[in-house]
Order: C-alpha cells, then sequence, then structure tokens
C-alpha cells in the first residue's frame, strides 16, 4: 500500500499543534468519550492477563511502556496495577507533567517519563516486558509505524509483547484533518505488522462501545 501522509512534516506538526490544545485530562484524552473509560481498561486487562505469569508463552511482569500515554490514563489503570515499573512517552510535554500528579503515589513506579514523537523515539533494547501502543499509530505514516514496531521488536525482553489497541476503519485509510491522523483498515494493519517482521498471536474487537464510533480492535504481536 502507498502512504497517503505525502507532507510528513506538517503531518506530524499539525498532529502535536492539535493535542498541544487539549486539555489534560482523562475526557481530553478520549475525545470527550471519557464515559468509556472503564470499558476500554476492562477489556485490555482481560486482554493482557491471559499473557502473564510463568511458563511457556508468558510473560513477565516488570517494566511495561505506555505509548502516546498522554496524562498516564492507562498507565494509572491497567499497567501500574500489573507491573512493577512503567515509562511512559508522549510528544506533549504538559501531559507528560500532568501525569506525575495524575498517577498519585503509585507514580513512585513509572521510571521514566519520555517527551518523544513516536516516529523518533527509540527505545531502551531488552527493558520492556509489555509495549502497549494504544490510540496513536494513526499519528504515524505506515513507513514510521513499520519501523516503530520493528525497535518495539528489539526493546522486548525474552517472551515480551507488543499490543496494539486503535481503532479501525471498515475500508482503507481514512484521514482526520482535525488532529492529523489516519485511521487504517484492518488488513492494512495486518500488513504494517508483517512488513515490521512482526506476528499477531492473538487478535480481538473491544466490545460495548458506542455505536457512533470507529470499530477498537486489540492486537498482541511478537
Amino acid at each position: 500500500m502507498g502512504d497517503i501522509v505525502e507532507d510528513k512534516a506538517s503531518f506530524y506538526s499539525n498532529a502535536e499543534g492539535y493535542w498541544k490544545d487539549v486539555p489534560p485530562t482523562v475526557d481530553g484524552m478520549l475525545g470527550g468519550y471519557s464515559s468509556i473509560s472503564s470499558i476500554d481498561i476492562n477489556g485490555s486487562k482481560a486482554f493482557l492477563k491471559r499473557f502473564l505469569g510463568d511458563g511457556e508463552g508468558k510473560t513477565g511482569t516488570g517494566c511495561a511502556l505506555d505509548c502516546g500515554a498522554g496524562i498516564g490514563r492507562i498507565t494509572k489503570r491497567l499497567l501500574l496495577p500489573l507491573f512493577q515499573t512503567v515509562d511512559l512517552v508522549d510528544v506533549t510535554q504538559e501531559f507528560l507533567e500532568k501525569a506525575k500528579s495524575y498517577l498519585g503515589d503509585e507514580g513512585k513506579r513509572v521510571g521514566n517519563y519520555i517527551c518523544c514523537g513516536l516516529q523518533d523515539f527509540v527505545p531502551e533494547a531488552r527493558r520492556y516486558d509489555v509495549i502497549w501502543i494504544q490510540w496513536v499509530i494513526g499519528h504515524l505514516t505506515d513507513d514510521h509505524l513499520v519501523d516503530f514496531l520493528h525497535r518495539c521488536q528489539k526493546a522486548l525482553r525474552p517472551g515480551g509483547l507488543v499490543v496494539v489497541k486503535d481503532n479501525v476503519s471498515y475500508e482503507g485509510v481514512i484521514p482526520d484533518e482535525v488532529d492529523s491522523s489516519v485511521c487504517r483498515d484492518l488488513g492494512i494493519v495486518r500488513s504494517l505488522v508483517a512488513r515490521a517482521g512482526l506476528r499477531i498471536v492473538h487478535e480481538e474487537q473491544q466490545m460495548n462501545l458506542p455505536k457512533e464510533i470507529y470499530q477498537v480492535h486489540t492486537l498482541a504481536l511478537r
């Protein structure tokens, strides 16, 4: 598939500008849909728990990375309860500053707050048991997404897992001029995962979301 993003510089700068104007709240992170937060977190927890523990095919619980972390909604409610240490990466410094208060006492177990766009971010090699990438792949061009997933693979500990949870379109690629992102269909996402040298070990749709928003699918990758 040819990448539909022609002007990559403005694609990224426009997105940064959009997020700088978003309030650092759960409602801001979810585009006005804060009511879905618990549905989302509970679905993610059930998805992730099938992989955690000891034994063949299981993933450790030492360190996780929250990509596109915002103010730390997923870190607070999903990752910190399951992992000893969590790192956050986001392109908006104000969100990361807010996360330090939003996470409360449990924030003491955050290892690093990293302000960087994922197209430029190089995670530390063999540091993470789980790399969680949610509602942010639409802000990466095809090539940058493939490259980022490839870098994530190198950042996993033995048995580690990359999880992508995101909106999917019914067909093709749908651009969003408002926040400077794209929404890809599931077939395209799968093809980009394969280009990155990863395989899908489990996939499911997040249920019980409002009918007017995109479908959301979760993919576990190794």
